[in-house]
């Protein structure tokens, strides 16, 4: 992008910032607990080095890499706090990141976990052996038989 386009483009986006107005009456930000909100970061939303604007609720940018996404594109451009919003991520919505960061309510299992299913690394498992597990009608979950 050549540099009048990009002044152009972080002129509209410092315009579409300064339009959002007051940043505590966002309808889609949860109510954090207080434990929660000590150093978490700007409530404002912002403009990251690519011009696009985090916290605004617009999730498609013509700036964005998204947008502009190639087979040469490296992923990890994609990554880091420039674009998460502390308080205003879209992942903030869920069932179980309300009840923890609205309720405390810590939640149940580990993170990724199935309830039927035992997807732990079997190198870390107490009688791991090199081999893989086996099921069968006394071992339906796929465990190592004690030794």
């Amino acid at each position: 992008m050549d540099l009048e386009k990009w002044m152009q483009h972080k002129k509209e986006a410092e315009d579409r910032l300064a339009s959002l107005g007051d940043e505590a009456l966002d309808p889609y930000e949860i109510n954090f607990r207080p434990e929660f909100e000590q150093g978490r970061g700007p409530k404002k939303a912002f403009m990251n080095e690519f011009g696009v604007v985090i916290g605004d609720h617009e999730y498609e940018s013509e700036h964005s890499p998204l947008q502009q996404w190639s087979k040469e594109t490296d992923p990890s451009i994609m990554s880091g706090d420039q674009w998460v919003h502390a308080y205003k991520d879209i992942g903030f919505q869920t069932e179980e990141n309300r009840d923890y960061f609205e309720k405390g309510i810590v939640p149940q299992g580990g993170m990724f976990m199935h309830p039927d299913k035992d997807v732990a690394y079997e190198s870390n498992l107490e009688h791991y052996d090199g081999e893989p597990q086996q099921e069968d009608e006394h071992n339906l979950k796929g465990d190592r038989p004690k030794k």
